[in-house]
């Protein structure tokens, strides 16, 4: 008794480099968004951001890291990171992944950042 319809699976439409140039830009504009509450400096500019992978559904994973292991939102940042990923109406859906490898260390801010802390 296989009463059941046919699953029909739809392929995605890979996204064109142009569509992807685009969704890059407003990531990175939703990324600067979110501070480290103990540095005046948003997380993008920090290089706390070490990946973002998109997928052609628009789902988005990122993996990020903190100035410090013990920093004292280690449990909220991320869910920061989502949420203002999430207000892209064209994302599908966001994943922060918390990561330590490699360490982070001032080497990886942005000329901005280190200008914006005095770390010339």
């Amino acid at each position: 008794m296989d009463d059941a319809a046919p699953v029909e699976t739809t392929t995605p439409v890979p996204l064109s480099q142009a569509e992807l140039d685009v969704l890059t830009d407003k990531l990175i504009e939703q990324l600067k968004t979110v501070f480290d509450p103990e540095i005046p400096v948003d997380i993008y500019e920090l290089g706390l951001i070490y990946k973002v992978d998109v997928s052609d559904d628009k789902d988005v994973v990122i993996d990020m890291t903190l100035t410090a292991p013990g920093c004292p939102v280690a449990g909220e940042m991320p869910g920061w990171v989502e949420d203002a990923v999430r207000e892209l109406p064209e994302i599908r859906s966001c994943k922060v992944e918390l990561v330590f490898e490699p360490p982070w260390d001032p080497s990886r801010m942005s000329d901005e950042a280190k200008l914006q802390l005095n770390m010339f």
